[in-house]
């Protein structure tokens, strides 16, 4: 059995979820959730339904991938994700993760990895 994977992003990525997502997939990984086929929230009901199953996601899955820019969400399922121990792969196609200005403490510990450049390369570091 593969291992389960979530992704984490904002609506501004979605293609590049799915992306991720299928490639993934097509090598046998678990995808536990794909939030990208939610349609946007209108009530807080709604809310409260996918953070239930994007918490439920992230909790069960092996590895947590981080794609920025990511918002709010994004960053709580880092934090959850952090907090189990769980390794992450944050990706970003600049450097911002490495500037100073805007990074964030938590993308330098030890149980995230960091890969800047193209979903290629982000998809090859996890195959390794």
């Amino acid at each position: 059995m593969g291992s389960k994977f979530y992704i984490a992003s904002s609506l501004s990525n979605i293609e590049k979820v799915r992306e991720v997502s299928k490639r993934l997939k097509d090598k046998g990984f678990i995808h536990t959730y794909d939030w990208t086929k939610n349609g946007r929230a209108s009530t807080l009901e709604d809310l409260k339904e996918i953070g239930e199953k994007e918490l439920s996601a992230v909790l069960e899955a092996d590895f947590l991938i981080v794609l920025l820019p990511g918002g709010k969400g994004s960053h709580i399922e880092f934090g959850i994700a952090l907090g189990q121990g769980k390794k992450i792969f944050l990706f970003s196609e600049n450097d911002d993760i490495e500037n100073i200005e805007t990074t964030s403490t938590f993308y330098h510990l030890d149980n995230v990895e960091k890969i800047i450049g193209t979903v290629e390369e982000l998809v090859t570091r996890i195959y390794m």
